[in-house]
């Protein structure tokens, strides 16, 4: 190996070394501020994003590991994990769990079941963020009133494909797949391969 390409590789590791010591820092806060309850073994690379709101409420469950940023986990399309609950939502993480910059946006609840795998850049849906009806969509207070929102519940053994999108009211069944790219809008059975949009048993 040449001189300067071995020095290179070694201030690299050093760097990323450092780098995940000082990140526990920001992590451990972000966590603390929005009191999220987390069990034991947790590991983060790279910081999330986390806001819960005041009556919003998020657990993580035990050996979480979240991959966040262009560092980490390096498939494209790169972004740190989001965890957005509202107020009166709750979202649940489970044991075991892994995820890549995905992002879960919590209106009313998610649910994620234990030796879950979630792909990069996945996003979890629990409403449709706006009134499907037209002339509520003109006035805010309206368009908040008549915003659909239905809990997701994601349970053990599911393994989501990169760059998919889970909708509201969905339950993915235990050790079912989702293929990269899916939109999945209707329920899954267990030990099911789905995908494509809408994503479909295949």
């Amino acid at each position: 190996m040449k001189t300067h390409v071995y020095i290179y590789k070694q201030l690299k590791k050093i760097y990323i070394i450092s780098y995940l010591k000082w990140v526990k820092i920001p992590v451990w806060f972000k966590l603390k501020v929005n009191d999220v309850q987390v069990g034991k073994g947790l590991r983060s690379n790279g910081v999330p994003v986390i806001d819960v709101w005041d009556t919003g409420k998020f657990s993580i469950g035990e050996n979480f590991l979240m991959n966040n940023g262009k560092r980490f986990n390096v498939i494209g399309r790169q972004q740190p994990c989001y965890f957005i609950v509202y107020n009166n939502a709750v979202l649940e993480i489970g044991n075991n769990v892994g995820i890549s910059g995905s992002a879960f946006i919590c209106f009313k609840g998610i649910s994620i079941g234990n030796n879950v795998r979630i792909g990069g850049n996945v996003a979890v849906y629990d409403t449709d963020f706006h009134s499907l009806n037209k002339y509520h969509r003109r006035d805010a207070k309206l368009d908040i009133a008549n915003t659909q929102s239905r809990k997701v519940i994601i349970e053990d053994d599911v393994f989501i494909g990169a760059h998919s999108t889970i909708l509201k009211g969905v339950t993915i069944g235990e050790g079912a797949i989702i293929g990269a790219g899916s939109v999945v809008a209707k329920s899954v059975p267990k030990n099911e391969i789905w995908a494509g949009n809408p994503a479909k048993f295949i």
